[in-house]
């Protein structure tokens, strides 16, 4: 039988070095730093395909540090980790970006503004528009109205929900113009799969924002 006094020491000390390797590496030159994470964040969703496992506790990991060093290629290489298939990741890159965002806003905005630019799809497409609506900048309505502009209705039922969490009634117009689209998107909650129209979804969302048009009538 394992000693768990044994164990719990070997906790200890796994932690200990954990911490002074990240202090190690967070002290190197700073370029060098950043090829060697960019580097780190492509090889580990590589592995994903072999090692999902493995994949996924190193994203995890280069989510943290990759929010401890500033820079453009930090911001993009966040953005890429949110594009993993796993949500624990999605997660802690999420949040990752949204501490870098909270200190180093305009990084972030111009960061989201690249993958606009870019083209981007995918799953951290439908991420982003939450991390500049729990940011809740001036900014944040112009940037979020591009999300609007993809075509792609994951990412625009996404933007639509994260326009409620911005809670400001400018983005009723933005949002109602979809009031009529019959394009369907699927949620997952729980062990359930559910969807709606994207109409449906700016009907509601249009009537949370006091849009005068969905309220109902008393």
């Amino acid at each position: 039988m394992t000693d768990p006094k044994r164990s719990l020491d070997a906790i200890f000390d796994a932690d200990r070095a954990m911490r002074q390797a990240e202090a190690q590496l967070l002290a190197s030159g700073k370029q060098g730093l950043i090829r060697t994470l960019v580097s780190a964040v492509a090889e580990a969703k590589e592995l994903g395909a072999r090692n999902p496992a493995e994949a996924g506790m190193r994203l995890e990991r280069l989510a943290d540090l990759c929010a401890q060093v500033p820079g453009p290629e930090m911001t993009d290489a966040l953005i890429d980790i949110m594009d993993y298939d796993e949500p624990p990741v999605r997660i802690a890159a999420g949040e990752a970006l949204l501490d870098v965002a909270y200190e180093y806003y305009a990084e972030v905005a111009r960061g989201i503004e690249r993958a606009l630019d870019a083209g981007r799809r995918g799953l951290a497409m439908c991420e982003l528009p939450h991390v500049l609506a729990e940011v809740g900048e001036p900014s944040a309505m112009s940037l979020m109205k591009r999300f609007l502009d993809t075509d792609e209705p994951e990412i625009i039922a996404a933007t639509i929900e994260a326009f409620v969490t911005l809670d400001d009634p400018d983005a009723v117009p933005l949002i109602e113009r979809f009031s009529d689209d019959e394009r369907t998107v699927a949620f997952d909650e729980a062990d359930d799969e559910t969807g709606a129209t994207l109409g449906e979804l700016a009907q509601e969302a249009a009537a949370a924002l006091g849009g005068d048009e969905f309220e109902d009538d008393d």
